[in-house]
């Protein structure tokens, strides 16, 4: 099929376009390559996916810029669009809010447009468990409220289902929202935990815990989560039980692991002692993400599988190579 991926050079991105690429599809990626964090990561990304593969096409514009992503559509004609491109980055939406407005609504809005103007046979758009926010039940269900985010950037990502559900419901656009859980694994985000972890802990830094380390994430391996993308797009988008051809998903792991069990984890990978500091909770950040994956493991017959320890030996191989230690 032909594939539109946008944010391909971004973590989820990269290795979603690589794995269409190994299985024969004809992808195009879009990225800006802004500067949150580390360019030469994003370059070395698409240096690998170009080597690999010197079929592969890479545009680099932001998706809130209509024209050009007018451009790519109408020339590409798109069967499938995975949407992923974003700015990310919860703790980084405190300081920055306008940069979340531009690339996740006007972004998301861009993306819509096209998809109305240009049908595909799925647009599959990724959310955030960051959306439940302050929802003290878990696991967290997508049939539970998610009316009270505490960032930014969950505010612009709820938003972005309201935003997709209303155009899917207007012009029958058939499209799957995804909510990840605390991604990682290889070639990941310098500014997620378990890289800055990492490398402070390889420096002999100190790390610092909020909350007094009394929190519980849901790490789930990127592997699993490209496993569970493919699945979504490649399966008819059915109508709902109101004909609306609009779902959410979770795509996590449904084992949360408290913070200083995953240092412990980690410092059996590395071999070496973390040095801890401990501070208060941050804003923006929530006690618990754990994912309810019913209606992800009905509708696809799969969740996430990869054990912390073995993700985590997966991604320090790949970090080790990186740095070139």
């Amino acid at each position: 099929m032909r594939i539109l991926v946008t944010g391909a050079s971004g973590f989820i991105g990269f290795h979603l376009a690589r794995r269409l690429l190994h299985e024969g599809h004809e992808v195009l990626g879009i990225d800006e390559r802004n500067a949150y964090y580390d360019p030469a990561l994003k370059e070395a990304r698409e240096s690998l996916l170009k080597k690999e593969f010197p079929s592969y096409r890479l545009l680099r514009f932001g998706v809130e810029e209509e024209s050009r992503l007018e451009e790519a559509f109408r020339e590409f004609r798109p069967e499938v669009v995975y949407h992923l491109a974003a700015q990310a980055g919860v703790r980084h939406s405190i300081e920055d809010p306008g940069s979340y407005v531009r690339s996740n609504l006007l972004g998301m809005y861009s993306v819509l447009e096209r998809c109305r103007s240009h049908p595909v046979r799925a647009l599959v758009y990724a959310s955030s468990s960051s959306v439940y926010g302050l929802n003290s039940k878990v696991p967290y269900s997508v049939r539970d409220k998610t009316d009270r985010p505490v960032s930014l950037y969950a505010a612009t990502k709820k938003a972005g289902e309201e935003m997709a559900y209303s155009y899917s419901r207007l012009y029958g656009i058939p499209m799957r929202g995804v909510r990840f859980f605390t991604v990682y694994g290889s070639w990941g985000r310098p500014d997620m935990a378990y890289f800055s972890f990492t490398e402070k802990i390889l420096r002999g830094e100190p790390i610092v815990l909020f909350n007094e380390g009394r929190m519980e994430r849901d790490f789930t391996h990127v592997g699993d989560v490209v496993e569970g993308l493919l699945r979504m797009g490649e399966k008819e988008v059915l109508p709902d039980e109101d004909g609306t051809p609009h779902w959410i998903y979770n795509l996590g792991n449904s084992h949360p692991v408290p913070l200083l069990e995953f240092v412990r984890t980690l410092e059996g990978v590395l071999g070496r002692e973390a040095k801890i500091l401990f501070a208060p909770m941050q804003k923006g950040d929530v006690m618990r993400t754990f994912a309810d994956m019913e209606e992800t493991e009905r509708d696809f017959l799969f969740s996430p599988r990869t054990p912390l320890r073995e993700g985590l030996q997966e991604f320090y191989s790949w970090y080790r190579e990186w740095r070139g230690l």
